[in-house]
């Protein structure tokens, strides 16, 4: 990610663009000091041959012996431009005749053929042609030298004169003038990189700081602020922030206020009601023990009455359970417990033993809080008995420092639109049955235990049909102890809708509803499906 950083970015685009202009510029002065040089030097050889090849060759008769040529061959070549001479002519004889200043390097095998062919080409003379003959030139290469090389013949008769000129000079004149270039276009790009560094570290340290602003304000402290200087945009965007931040925390300051006023009404609502339903609770009870000698027509009611009233009761302990899970004053009580005896102990004590199938080795060992633990179990498979299909199949494995039990019914399976809600408080999955007898808490308590152990509970259905739910936990959940805990106790977060905290400590006693009475009335419900 270094790498594709915005400081990186920005000194990639300076320094392309500061390639390009370099590079450009050079390449433009090189070819334009490139042909000034080459047409300067080669105007002044041109014109200097011509004259000299005039003056040698006037004074000569018009068919010259062969010493005639070579002594105007060398005069030609005694010059201030340092050109070789090659004359060729016609002797009395008819024969050619050929002379050069220099024989090893200016031969009639040297010139071109393409060359030779134009000097020998004869134009007519009409308009702005005056003469038929003309001098012409181009550049080659001998043994890696780079020459000039020129010829004209005489026009009225004479000889035909070519001459040879080094540009060897000129070549390491222009290569003197490459590497001037490149060593400017490198201190270029050296200068575009630092422009760009002092241009990254100006616009992009306020970015920074912006970011790291952002990341303590996610990060919960909502009272991060900015230094605001100046009037640009990134000014502009540090005061929006800060609104922006202002505005969060003030915010957040009133949704804990009345999150926190809505957990004291529950927590308050909860205990003023377990005074009159202790009372209701102790009345129905009597009634329920003297159902037999009631009037038929009064039974029905006293047994609705009867089972409101425990419904009415196991919602308040769900409400108070919850509540604490929500301030976070949920406490875990750790002890070693031997799961399958746990698993047996759970099904027993609801006479299910003829529903449910276990599956679980003796011997597996983990540190739990057993009653959270026997709440889980509890309301996992009371859910999969009344909603799912017996028979109900738990079993227990551990994998690596995890504890997985698995709870699967064998009913319709849970509609896939039903799956991410299924551990939502309150939640009911058909708005045709929205009174049951659970509270719609069940599950969600149930999740809220496995994340105070630092566990997770996952719904999803058998590709053989059914539901399954699978709770993992950690073998020892006193990892999670905070470093003032004594021993055997221990804290976990709860992560559930509430999202509340565990704390270290011990239980309160209002925590024990859940299984006090489950011998006689079952699990606290959860959501339907």
């Amino acid at each position: 990610m270094r790498w594709l950083s915005l400081r990186l970015r920005l000194m990639l685009v300076f320094g392309l663009v500061a390639l390009a202009a370099a590079v450009s510029a050079s390449a433009i002065a090189y070819w334009l000091n490139r042909d000034a040089v080459l047409t300067r030097t080669q105007d002044a050889a041109l014109d200097d041959f011509r004259k000299s090849l005039k003056e040698a060759t006037d004074p000569l008769p018009a068919v010259p012996t062969c010493p005639e040529l070579q002594d105007a061959a060398d005069r030609m070549a005694d010059n201030t431009q340092k050109y070789e001479v090659l004359l060729i002519a016609r002797t009395e004889g008819g024969g050619p005749c050929t002379a050069a200043s220099a024989d090893d390097l200016l031969t009639p095998r040297t010139v071109p053929e393409s060359l030779r062919s134009a000097v020998d080409r004869k134009r007519a003379v009409a308009g702005s042609n005056t003469s038929p003959y003309h001098l012409y030139w181009q550049r080659i290469t001998v043994k890696g030298t780079p020459y000039l090389i020129g010829g004209a013949r005489v026009n009225g008769g004479g000889p035909t004169g070519y001459m040879l000129k080094s540009l060897e000079n000129e070549r390491q004149d222009l290569n003197s003038l490459a590497w001037s270039l490149g060593i400017a276009t490198a201190l270029a790009l050296i200068g575009s990189a630092l422009l760009a560094q002092a241009a990254a570290a100006t616009v992009l340290r306020p970015v920074q700081r912006l970011g790291e602003a952002a990341h303590r304000l996610g990060e919960g402290h909502l009272d991060t602020r900015l230094e605001v200087s100046g009037t640009d945009e990134l000014a502009n965007l540090s005061r929006t922030f800060n609104r922006a931040a202002e505005r969060l925390e003030k915010r957040v300051a009133e949704l804990s206020a009345r999150e926190a006023a809505s957990r004291r009404f529950v927590a308050d609502m909860s205990h003023e009601l377990r005074t009159p339903l202790t009372a209701i609770t102790a009345v129905t009870e009597v009634l329920e023990e003297e159902t037999d000698a009631l009037d038929p027509m009064i039974a029905p009611a006293v047994q609705l009455v009867v089972s409101e009233t425990r419904r009415l009761n196991d919602l308040v302990e769900n409400l108070m359970e919850v509540t604490r899970f929500d301030a976070g004053t949920a406490r875990l009580v750790l002890d070693d417990v031997d799961v399958a005896d746990q698993v047996t102990a759970c099904i027993d004590a609801r006479a299910w033993l003829d529903a449910v199938e276990l599956d679980a080795e003796r011997g597996i060992v983990a540190r739990l809080d057993p009653r959270r633990l026997d709440v889980i179990l509890a309301n996992l498979i009371g859910n999969a008995l009344k909603h799912g299909g017996s028979p109900v199949r738990v079993s227990v494995r551990p994998v690596d420092d995890e504890l997985l039990i698995q709870v699967r019914d064998h009913g319709p399976g849970i509609p896939k639109d039903v799956l991410p809600h299924v551990f939502d408080r309150f939640y009911k999955a058909s708005a045709s049955r929205p009174r049951s007898e659970g509270s719609g808490l069940g599950l969600s308590i149930a999740l809220e235990n496995a994340h105070i152990h630092g566990g997770e509970i996952t719904a999803d259905n058998s590709p053989d049909g059914g539901a399954v739910f699978t709770l993992r936990l950690p073998m020892d959940a006193s990892r999670l102890s905070q470093p003032d805990q004594g021993p055997g106790q221990g804290s976990g977060q709860g992560a559930g809708q509430g999202g509340g905290q565990g704390a270290a400590g011990r239980s309160d006693a209002r925590g024990e509803g859940e299984g006090r009475d489950a011998g006689r009335r079952g699990p606290d419900e959860g959501s339907e499906r």
